[in-house]
Order: structure tokens, then sequence, then C-alpha cells
């Protein structure tokens, strides 16, 4: 069994991925980031789904990248609440966090390689999000250039490194629904970007909009617990 470093922030989307990667075949290691954002339910959650659906191992690094702000899930700005779908479709959003895919899969790669892993899967989406400029295709060919350059097993060809991205051209009912098929209980996820101290989904940022859309347009009950 092929092992592989599966991003999981407790969201819908990289729940979705750990369960594609598993039924792909691959022995997963799910690793979550405790980077300074607003609250620490996602961890939560992600510890939750990495025992529910089975990883070989689940990993939390620990990074501040409040030093640095510029975004409202890491600074004192306040969470675009109410957009509608235009809206939400125009421009980069404050909820932007410079560089995170980045930095997320540079550690990624550092524990792909000693794991003797080739594989890494993220569960970014270019159709259904929030214009984020590291969710797209062509960031995605760009990082696998720059592992397969910079790293010894990529140089010493003993490996060739794979960034696996199954729901990029997916729209979110089109994920909820194949979570499903694959036993996913969202349940146990959230992707709130500013919910209540007792995990309560706020229900008007981007990504409540966006989930609730999913689950609408994918005729599947949300079980989401909103405020």
């Amino acid at each position: 069994m092929k092992k592989a470093v599966v991003l999981l922030s407790g969201g819908l989307d990289s729940a979705t991925t750990l369960a594609i990667a598993r039924h792909e075949g691959f022995e997963c290691y799910a690793l979550s980031f405790a980077y300074g954002q607003r609250h620490a339910i996602e961890l939560e959650a992600a510890a939750r789904l990495a025992q529910a659906l089975g990883a070989a191992g689940h990993r939390v690094a620990h990074i501040d990248l409040r030093i640095f702000g510029g975004s409202a899930l890491t600074a004192d700005i306040a969470v675009p609440k109410h957009r509608g779908n235009t809206e939400i479709g125009t421009g980069i959003p404050i909820t932007y966090v410079p560089a995170r895919n980045t930095i997320f899969l540079s550690f990624a790669l550092a524990w792909a390689e000693v794991l003797g892993a080739a594989d890494i899967f993220l569960g970014v989406n270019a159709l259904d999000y929030s214009g984020y400029p590291d969710c797209r295709p062509e960031f995605i060919e760009a990082f696998t250039r720059m592992a397969n350059l910079g790293t010894k097993v990529g140089v010493e060809d003993t490996a060739h490194w794979h960034i696996h991205t199954p729901l990029i051209q997916m729209t979110k009912a089109e994920i909820v629904k194949r979570g499903i098929e694959l036993g996913v209980d969202y349940s146990l996820t959230t992707s709130c970007y500013d919910p209540t101290p007792q995990g309560l989904a706020c229900g008007a940022c981007d990504s409540c909009h966006l989930r609730r859309k999913g689950f609408a347009e994918a005729a599947v009950p949300d079980p989401t617990r909103y405020a």
C-alpha cells in the first residue's frame, strides 16, 4: 500500500479528499495546522475525521501566521458576511491567508519525504470557491515542478512527486455527493470562518454560504449546526 500525506483542515472538502485517497488504496497520513486561525474548532474536527476515516497517522503542525496577519482569519479584521454568489466569485476576499497553501504544501512535502511517500492530497477547488489564487490548477502544477526540483528524492530521481487534487474541477454539490458515496459523516466537519465559541456555524460567511449551497444542490440534508 502506497503512503500519502493528506492535508486535513477539518472541513467538508478535506474530509472528502481523505476519503477519496483511502478509496484509491493509499495509506493516509493526515496533516493539520494550528496556524493562528481564529478558532481551534477545525482542529478538533480534523482529529475526529482522521480517526473516523482511518488515517494511519495524524499530525498537527504549529506555526503562527498571526505574526504577519493580512487576513480576516489571522488578524483582527471582520469576516465578510451575507455575500451573494456573484460577490463571492469576484476578486480575492480578505479571508485569503497570504501564501497559506504554499506553506502547507511545503510542510506536507517535508513529511512525505520522510515517510517515503511520493503522493500528497489537497482538497482545493477551482469552481465553487472564494477566488483564492492558491486553489487553481496553475498553482498546483507550478508547486509540483518546484517539488521535483527542490527535494532529495526529486533530484536523485528516486521518486516523482504527485500532488492530487481530486476536487479541483468539482462543484460543491458534486463533492458532497461523492463524500456520501464514500461514507463521509459530514456532521463531523466544520467549514465556518467565524463560528461561535460553542462551535456553531455563523451561517453567513462565504464558507457557510458555499457549504449550504452544496448540500441544497446535492439534495442532501445539511447536518451543520448553525447559530
